[in-house]
C-alpha cells in the first residue's frame, strides 16, 4: 500500500519532501504528490515519516484499496 497527499489541504510547505526515505514525494502543480509506486509507508516504522512531519491533519493518508 502507499500515502496519498490530499491536494485540496497541502499547504506546499515542503516538509515532507526531504524526510521520505524512498524519495517518493514530489512537487505537481503546486502542491506535493507521493508516487506510489516508490512509496512503502516507511516499512517497519510505526508512522510514515511524511505522516508524522506534516502538520495539517488529515492531508497524508493510505491509499483507500
Amino acid at each position: 500500500m502507499a500515502m496519498q497527499i490530499d491536494p485540496n489541504l497541502c499547504t506546499s510547505c515542503g516538509d515532507c519532501e526531504p524526510q521520505c526515505p524512498t524519495e517518493a514525494i514530489s512537487p505537481k502543480k503546486g502542491v506535493y504528490a507521493i508516487n506510489a509506486d516508490l512509496c512503502n509507508e516507511c516499512e517497519g516504522e510505526d508512522l510514515p515519516h511524511c505522516v508524522s512531519t506534516c502538520m495539517e491533519d488529515g492531508c497524508i493518508t493510505p491509499i483507500e484499496a
